[in-house]
């Protein structure tokens, strides 16, 4: 089935066929026909089921991986499940070999990600966030191959559970800006001939579809079957806590910076997990200044499930795992189900729909504009002095009093 929630196409009848043939001339835009073992997609050539597989995945780079071996299956192309049935240009149906398998589990051995690392190992599926030297930003690539490779690992009977983590300094420190910053140097014309045709971000229904798209993307992690764990260290800043709360589960490095300092002067919340966390006192007290914790904080009040020393981060998470892998894959989807049916009743899920329409109300305040204005005429790196030069270390203190300095660091 496709995760998409797209209707599957019967191949098993005239009407099928038909609907199975348009979608093909629609994903891979030209015909295809085979000749002596040989499969020709609109001009390239290919022979194996492996270079279908590669090719199929470039031709529709916006679908996730399931889906395109669903559709690999539906065009006869390979056999991926005992269910699939006979299409024109394919004489006989066969469950997949085991090399076949081997290769649509090998995720990165076809797909190719560039901005993540994806494994799978004793029950697991690994996926690293892969931008160290901008300190994991969410670029929409980045976020599209998340996506994927989440789907991927939920579609893949090898794995229990899923770690989410980042490379190098930082969890992620937050949305990738840099197209921001471009735009409004380019001018507020940059993109008429863009815009002539698709939407852009001008308008407060533009902007709230913009971020509901973006959001689709990351929801997977709450929809799918399986856990995921967020392994925290380092920043894990605005987008990189819409990523990480997301997740069933969350150990953070006891000396990691959690927060959402955007909420300073560039919106509100897109996502917002933290009323479930920790409570309305303590995301009232981070959202209204952006202020950030710790990872020993976080847990204190509950933004966590715990936190660790650095060093042990890595062997917690996986000896968590370890205990998930000995467990039937369909008692652990039960049982993150209905505490996430349970999140629903309470709101969650609709409360993540209307963080969507409230950050783009609130991308309509006067400061928002004029960080983009500094932005646009000098550079990300001077916005973000503006917006948070003024609030010192910009952290919060959960135990004790917040006694400063002059410069506004805690004392």
């Amino acid at each position: 089935m496709n995760p998409q929630n797209e209707t599957p196409l019967a191949a098993e009848s005239g009407e099928g066929q038909q609907l199975v043939a348009g979608r093909k001339a629609q994903i891979l835009g030209a015909s295809e026909g085979r000749k002596g073992g040989q499969y020709r997609f609109g001009g390239p050539k290919v022979e194996s089921r492996k270079d279908v597989w590669h090719w199929l995945s470039q031709a529709q780079r916006s679908t996730t991986v399931v889906d395109a071996a669903w559709q690999a299956e539906l065009y006869g192309i390979c056999s991926y499940s005992t269910r699939s049935r006979a299409v024109p240009g394919q004489r006989t149906a066969r469950p997949a070999s085991r090399r076949m398998r081997a290769e649509l589990r090998g995720y990165c051995a076809v797909n190719k990600p560039e901005t993540i690392l994806y494994e799978v190992e004793k029950g697991r599926a690994r996926i690293t966030l892969n931008r160290p030297e901008k300190l994991n930003a969410l670029s929409n690539q980045l976020q599209e191959e998340l996506n994927e490779a989440l789907w991927e690992a939920d579609n893949d009977v090898a794995v229990h559970a899923v770690i989410i983590r980042g490379n190098g300094r930082a969890f992620s420190a937050g949305y990738d800006l840099t197209p921001l910053a471009s735009r409004r140097a380019a001018g507020d014309g940059a993109d008429d001939g863009y815009t002539a045709v698709y939407r852009g971000g001008r308008s407060f229904d533009d902007d709230a579809w913009q971020m509901e798209r973006s959001q689709r993307l990351r929801m997977v992690i709450f929809d799918m079957h399986k856990p995921v764990i967020a392994q925290v260290h380092g920043y894990c800043l605005a987008g990189g806590t819409d990523v990480a709360l997301l997740c069933d589960i969350i150990i953070a490095a006891e000396d990691a910076t959690i927060g959402f300092p955007p909420a300073r002067a560039m919106g509100a919340l897109p996502n917002n997990m933290w009323l479930y966390n920790c409570g309305p006192q303590w995301a009232k007290r981070l959202f209204l200044t952006g202020d950030t914790v710790t990872g020993a904080e976080a847990a204190q009040i509950g933004l966590v499930l715990k936190s660790v020393p650095a060093a042990q981060l890595t062997a917690e998470v996986e000896g968590l795992v370890d205990r998930m892998a000995m467990i039937d894959t369909e008692l652990l989807s039960a049982n993150k189900r209905i505490v996430n049916l349970g999140l629903e009743l309470m709101g969650a899920r609709t409360m993540q729909r209307i963080a969507t329409e409230n950050d783009a109300r609130a991308h309509l305040a006067p400061s928002v504009r004029e960080f983009g204005r500094i932005a646009g005429e000098q550079g990300l790196k001077a916005a973000l002095a503006w917006r948070d030069g003024k609030f010192g270390d910009g952290r919060a203190r959960v135990n004790g009093p917040e006694t400063r300095d002059e410069n506004g660091r805690l004392t």
